[in-house]
């Protein structure tokens, strides 16, 4: 089976608005916690904008699927954009006043646009049918690579754009969030079926008991979140080890590319070798990952490492996110999709808040060790998934 020129048309604009939220999330990483570590009084917060950020996106999550149902994914798409430039602004004035509080709340606002954006993945599976939801949802996903090149030149050229350092990089988010915008009201999306008293929607506890729902959050929620503790803290780790900004930008600049360049394939790779086996592999990379990482911190050592981490994250959650599909049927898919997105964005928020602390109080390698078993128990519970007799009932779909 193959796209339809909609299909393509729609992939297409998807993979654009993912580049410029992956655009803001990118720039975000770059200075989020230098910003906070600039503005804290106690350095160990120095991470609490980007716990915000990702709080934002968990408290949102439900929400924002729940609104997108009444009102339609383009539509809760767009609100979201209006919520970034709201954040935006926020940021960039706390920073010019140098309140650390303020800096927080609009990282706040910007999470919530994270959140809207997660469903971009979505909108794609729902777009095609059948074996191509694999391939939409990487390809969407392969978007993200316009960010991780996009993002880190931007933060650069804008760090010292106003007087106050940072201030111009967080205002630049509201330029990004006004193209999105635009693209957003090109979208031509297919209506979200709904519940009918002859079509009613299981309740989320018997969707969430399927081992495979429960497989697919852990892949996704735990990729996510090993993800995201190393990287919030890799900035931080590189100044403490004595290297510039600019190192530090490339670093995360590669592993936006680590991330998001293999979405071109991993779709076809699902695709022939079976969802579960890109899972496992996923975590198996992400463990050399951790190896390398632990092996020095030479700005090699942190790149190297951070490539890795990505490639290891994107089979991680593109595989999570295809499990979740054979979960839930069309009149249910927004409620469970909102419902593992708050999931894995609860996660997220947990290890972005131990990044910090952790990075701060007992270094870089603490950090790495704790990765450890979180990626041990995804792999489990993945290698038990793939071993259990297959079910006498058809997946749904």
């Amino acid at each position: 089976m193959s796209f339809t020129p909609d299909h393509r048309r729609t992939v297409t604009l998807l993979a654009l608005c993912q580049g410029l939220l992956l655009t803001n999330t990118v720039i975000l990483m770059a200075v989020n916690a230098l910003t906070g570590f600039m503005l804290a009084e106690n350095k160990i917060f120095a991470t609490l904008p980007a716990m915000t950020y990702v709080i934002g996106s968990a408290m949102t999550a439900m929400p924002a699927s729940a609104f997108m149902r009444r009102r339609g994914r383009r539509r809760g798409f767009m609100t979201g954009s209006v919520l970034a430039i709201f954040g935006a602004l926020i940021c960039g004035a706390a920073v010019m006043m140098k309140s650390f509080g303020g800096l927080c709340l609009g990282t706040f606002f910007i999470g919530c646009y994270n959140a809207t954006g997660g469903f971009y993945r979505f909108a794609a599976a729902d777009a095609v049918v059948g074996s191509d939801r694999a391939r939409a949802i990487s390809l969407v996903l392969a978007g993200g690579i316009v960010g991780g090149l996009i993002g880190p030149e931007s933060s650069k050229l804008t760090k010292d754009w106003l007087p106050v350092t940072y201030a111009g990089t967080y205002l630049s988010l509201v330029a990004f969030a006004l193209v999105a915008m635009t693209i957003q009201s090109r979208l031509k999306l297919p209506a979200l079926a709904t519940e009918t008293h002859n079509r009613p929607a299981r309740p989320l506890r018997e969707i969430a008991r399927q081992p495979k729902f429960i497989v697919a959050v852990m892949s996704a929620a735990l990729g996510y979140g090993v993800m995201n503790l190393l990287m919030v803290a890799t900035p931080l780790a590189m100044n403490f080890c004595g290297h510039p900004f600019k190192e530090g930008v490339f670093v995360l600049e590669w592993h936006v590319v680590g991330m998001f360049l293999p979405s071109f394939f991993t779709g076809d790779l699902i695709k022939r070798f079976g969802v579960m086996k890109i899972i496992i592999t996923g975590t198996l990379v992400n463990f050399v990952a951790i190896g390398i990482a632990l092996s020095g911190t030479e700005v090699s050592h942190f790149w190297f490492a951070l490539v890795t981490l990505g490639i290891g994250w994107n089979f991680m959650f593109i595989g999570g996110t295809t499990l979740l599909t054979e979960t839930y049927e069309a009149h249910e898919k927004t409620r469970v999709q909102g419902f593992n997105d708050m999931l894995v964005f609860a996660t997220m928020a947990v290890s972005s808040s131990s990044a910090g602390v952790l990075v701060n109080a007992k270094g870089w390698e603490t950090v790495n060790y704790t990765a450890i078993p979180f990626i041990a128990i995804a792999l489990c519970a993945a290698g038990w998934l793939a071993t259990r007799p297959a079910p006498k009932r058809a997946a749904i779909t």
